[in-house]
């Protein structure tokens, strides 16, 4: 009987382990204090960012055109010869010196010879065949039309002859003022066309040297003839040569839209090639308001191009402006253009904004 009356006992013992349990924390949950009314898990956490911002300034300047060019001749000439033909003689090489009237290059003058000799011939058959019409005519032998007409042929035969012994001077180049042969396309031996360039002149006098640079429709307004430039080239860094602009293309260049403008530098006793790269500061005489920013304000510059922050009607955002950059001067930025009607900009905290972050003024 014992051991089935332990059996018995041994089964509801994790019953009452379990209820125990069960009683166990509902009595210890009665002496906890209930919570306060109001009371919050953690304190909002403020995601505004705090900026400084500065108030957008005005200067009244002059600001320099700046543009990049090559050093010219204003006596460049592509010469050529006025006929085809076979180029017999060439008399000069690339970098040699010339004179005026001096004999460059030559054409064999065989089929120009030719052409000269059959002009003239037919000219000679052209007033026989006038004189024998013309006697025909006063025996009433011929009709006044035969004369004319003859006499047309004539003319026409003798301006034939005009034509052949003109070409026949153009069967050469000569220099028609002293300079430097730059360049030279053709050899002997060769077929040149009528108007084939064959060689490049330039004359190299002190003033014969100038920078032509393409500039903007709205620097080209801003630009007049004689206005003082500041040249600097890449083969004497260390000097300012002076010039002054001489001549402003009429119409913008089809190809890129731009106008050329042409400067006239002197020497200044360095030693001039065509094709040196220059850098050009024009400054013109008349000023205009601009807006200054401090330095910190301009984001994402890529040249002339950034951005800036100001903040919205509302104080509680920012929107972002493009913004021309005119110059930098100290810790200054003068903007040419997109801040007509922003009265501050952000200066600290811009890196770190974007038009959707709120912010708070400091």
């Amino acid at each position: 009987m014992r051991l089935s009356f332990k059996k018995t006992l041994h089964p509801t013992l994790p019953a009452i382990v379990a209820l125990a349990s069960l009683v166990w924390p509902a009595g210890g949950c009665g002496n906890q204090a209930p919570d306060r009314p109001g009371e919050t898990a953690s304190a909002a956490v403020d995601e505004r960012i705090p900026v400084h911002t500065a108030q957008v300034e005005y200067v009244q300047k002059s600001l320099p055109i700046h543009a990049t060019g090559m050093l010219s001749s204003t006596a460049e000439q592509r010469l050529s010869f006025k006929i085809g033909g076979v180029i017999r003689r060439v008399h000069v090489d690339e970098g040699d010196v010339v004179r005026p009237g001096q004999i460059l290059a030559e054409l064999d003058i065989t089929e120009i010879d030719a052409q000269v000799s059959q002009a003239r011939q037919a000219l000679l058959k052209a007033e026989r065949d006038l004189q024998r019409v013309e006697g025909l005519y006063r025996d009433s032998s011929a009709t006044l039309e035969l004369l004319q007409n003859a006499t047309t042929g004539r003319d026409i035969a003798r301006e034939s002859a005009r034509i052949a012994e003109f070409n026949r001077q153009y069967a050469e180049i000569r220099a028609t003022r002293s300079g430097k042969i730059i360049k030279k396309f053709m050899n002997e031996g060769e077929i040149t066309g009528p108007g084939m360039p064959v060689f490049v002149l330039f004359e190299t006098g002190a003033n014969d040297w100038v920078v032509k640079v393409s500039v903007s429709d709205r620097d080209w307004a801003r630009v007049q003839i004689g206005m003082p430039a500041q040249i600097r080239l890449d083969a004497y860094p260390e000097v300012v040569f002076s010039g002054r602009v001489r001549e402003l293309a009429p119409a913008a260049d089809p190809a890129n839209g731009l106008y050329a403008v042409e400067i006239g530098i002197s020497p200044q006793g360095r030693r001039f090639a065509p094709g040196m790269f220059a850098s050009v500061d024009i400054q013109p005489p008349k000023s205009r308001r601009y807006p200054v920013v401090p330095i910190e304000a301009i984001i994402e510059g890529e040249g002339s191009q950034a951005f800036v922050f100001a903040l919205a009607p509302d104080g509680a955002g920012v929107r972002k402006i493009p913004v021309e950059i005119a110059f930098i001067e100290a810790a200054q930025v003068v903007i040419s253009s997109g801040l007509d009607s922003v009265q501050e900009v952000v200066t600290s905290g811009a890196p770190y904004l974007n038009e959707q972050k709120k912010v708070v003024r400091q």
